[in-house]
């Protein structure tokens, strides 16, 4: 079973390479790889809402879930689970990106993304909560393209991320309540 799901994981990063990487798009999906970066995009809008009396709650809901997403995806499960990057292993892919220096599951980009995006959509109004998620669907798109995640590392930090989002909006919901009394 292993097997068959490295199979299509190799399968759809090599589909990737060969039919959607192309000259004209590869310095826009760089880009939007680097915003995922040390999460520095989600740090930035979390940082603008603290500065907002009226959605400091939501600054801080998204730094508790930017803060979870870090201990669970990157100092727990990819120490654990020790996962070589895919253009370590698969013949004929090319990185586009320089090296990365940990392992490969789970993704980190696509958990901080979702972590902070799923704070955003639940706590924002939607015209600023929609465009969140669609920032972290492409942030976590573009780690396939550049060559550095496998399709399976990208689900789990999503669904890693999301749950780091909705603990953290929940944590931040009772923690606000109480203080607010």
């Amino acid at each position: 079973m292993i097997d068959f799901l490295i199979g299509i994981d190799s399968g759809i990063l090599l589909f990737i390479q060969e039919n959607i990487r192309i000259p004209m798009l590869t310095p826009v999906v760089t880009f939007i790889t680097s915003l995922g970066n040390a999460g520095i995009i989600w740090v930035a809008i979390s940082l603008l809402l603290l500065l907002i009396p009226k959605y400091r709650k939501v600054g801080c809901a998204s730094f508790l879930a930017l803060f979870a997403s870090l201990l669970v995806n990157n100092l727990l499960l990819k120490n654990l689970v020790a996962r070589a990057r895919p253009y370590e292993v698969i013949e004929g892919l090319r990185l586009i990106v320089p090296k990365q220096m940990d392992a490969s599951f789970p993704s980190g980009h696509a958990g901080s993304s979702f972590a902070s995006a799923c704070v955003l959509y639940r706590s924002l109004p939607k015209k600023a909560g929609i465009p969140a998620l669609v920032l972290a669907t492409l942030i976590s798109l573009s780690r396939l393209y550049v060559g550095v995640h496998y399709p399976s590392d990208v689900v789990a930090g999503v669904v890693i991320g999301i749950g780091c989002g909705l603990f953290a909006k929940w944590a931040a919901d009772c923690l606000f309540l109480h203080t607010s009394k």
